[in-house]
């Protein structure tokens, strides 16, 4: 079978349901494969999905084959590092010079779209030496995506109570002016943990802000209190990665657990490891990574989202941005069922970023990845060839062919190859 190509646009037809035919910048998405087990054309216009219908009903405009792949709403990546990101092989000090995040940055999310994020959430440090350099390089980098992909920021000041957090507050609030779509914050590395985090919730009751905030979770006490001054905050409040919940007895955790559902506090999770945001603990080496205990939160209410944290850097070098992977580690752990896993990427991820929800279905936003592959468990297995759609149109593409050489038992067992055809197109 072909891997999908965009193919030359075809002669228009007489309009099937007797009106106007599709806008000219109308896509086709050709005979994809829905989760369901349907195999459908989606047609996309002005940024959203205007149509879904059996497979070769839709008026093509511009064409894509998407025979053998299964087409899924975009995930999100709730919780990256950019400014850190591809710094694990450098020798030294990372440079933090505005042009060198920058391009870190973009980097790093074009990697993420790749995968398939089309919306990604950073988390930026401000404050010490650096001021708020980083801050100003990643909302540049975030205009220089637009069209691509959609890149927010998280302004995260480390101390914020005392004498040394005056400066903090003061950065913070800097930070909201200059553009920070989301206020964040590092209680566990304050010297007074509780008093930081009541002034972040404090600081984004008074601008509108989201929260987001950099926890081990490992105090139980301290989450408890944060649950009570999180309560009916709107538009809401993330924690992560909370892998320490995972080292705390059952039965504390489960209470804990409950009273973050009761506030509603969105958890997210990262699958594949801690993030620079716990980085200065003093703990790293001392104690295992540890995701947090999702199975256990879903149980108790509790919102579970999925990120991938730290992207070659320090904190983990071989780490690789992809939510498909984040996916694949819940559902290969026994946490959650593969549906469960992937909407833990992505509804679930978008709902924590603020996102509008997103369905293969008329009218819903034309946010897309498409798998080559049968269903969502063999997808998460093996998410090799990959198309991306943001606001309705293809913004990235990964195509892997697999060959082997020549081999009588693959002969004589009639087995599945895929080779190039002569005239060079990919077959399988």
């Amino acid at each position: 079978m072909p891997e999908s190509q965009q193919q030359p646009q075809q002669p228009q037809q007489p309009p099937r349901n007797g009106g106007a035919g599709p806008e000219p910048t109308a896509l086709v998405l050709g005979g994809v494969r829905l989760a369901d087990g349907r195999t459908v054309d989606v047609r996309l216009s002005g940024g959203r999905i205007e149509a879904v219908g059996t497979a070769g009903s839709l008026v093509p405009g511009t064409r894509l084959d998407l025979g053998g792949y299964l087409l899924l709403p975009a995930p999100a990546e709730p919780h990256a590092h950019c400014d850190t990101a591809l710094t694990a092989d450098m020798a030294g000090p990372i440079p933090y010079v505005p042009v060198d995040i920058q391009r870190r940055t973009v980097e790093a999310a074009l990697l993420q779209l790749g995968h398939g994020a089309t919306a990604l959430r950073t988390h930026v440090r401000i404050g010490g030496v650096h001021g708020l350099r980083s801050l100003e390089a990643v909302l540049e980098a975030g205009r220089t995506l637009r069209g691509l992909t959609e890149l927010s920021a998280v302004a995260v000041p480390r101390v914020l109570t005392g004498a040394a957090g005056a400066d903090g507050l003061a950065m913070l609030r800097d930070a909201v002016e200059m553009g920070a779509a989301v206020i964040g914050g590092c209680p566990d590395l304050d010297p007074d943990p509780t008093g930081h985090a009541e002034a972040v919730l404090d600081l984004a009751a008074r601008h509108g802000c989201a929260v987001d905030l950099h926890t081990d979770g490992d105090d139980p006490a301290r989450l408890a209190r944060l649950a009570a001054m999180a309560g009916g905050l709107r538009p809401g409040v993330t924690i992560g990665p909370c892998g320490g919940l995972s080292r705390l007895p059952l039965e504390s955790a489960g209470r804990i657990a409950e009273r973050l559902a009761a506030a509603g506090v969105t958890v997210v999770c990262l699958p594949q490891g801690d993030c620079a945001g716990l980085e200065q603990q003093g703990m790293r080496g001392a104690r295992p990574c540890a995701c947090a205990p999702v199975r256990l939160l879903r149980a108790a209410g509790v919102r579970v989202a999925a990120g991938s944290g730290a992207l070659r850097d320090a904190v983990n070098p071989v780490g690789r941005g992809d939510p498909l992977e984040a996916a694949f580690l819940l559902a290969s752990r026994g946490e959650l069922r593969p549906q469960e896993a992937y909407e833990a990427v992505c509804g679930r991820a978008r709902a924590a970023m603020g996102l509008a929800d997103v369905r293969v279905e008329a009218g819903f936003p034309a946010e897309l990845l498409a798998v080559r592959g049968d269903g969502l468990a063999g997808v998460l297995s093996l998410a090799y060839s990959r198309v991306v759609v943001h606001r309705g149109r293809v913004v990235a593409r990964t195509s892997a062919v697999r060959e082997y050489c020549d081999s009588a038992a693959a002969v004589a067992l009639d087995l599945p190859r895929q080779a190039r055809s002569q005239s060079g197109g990919e077959q399988q």
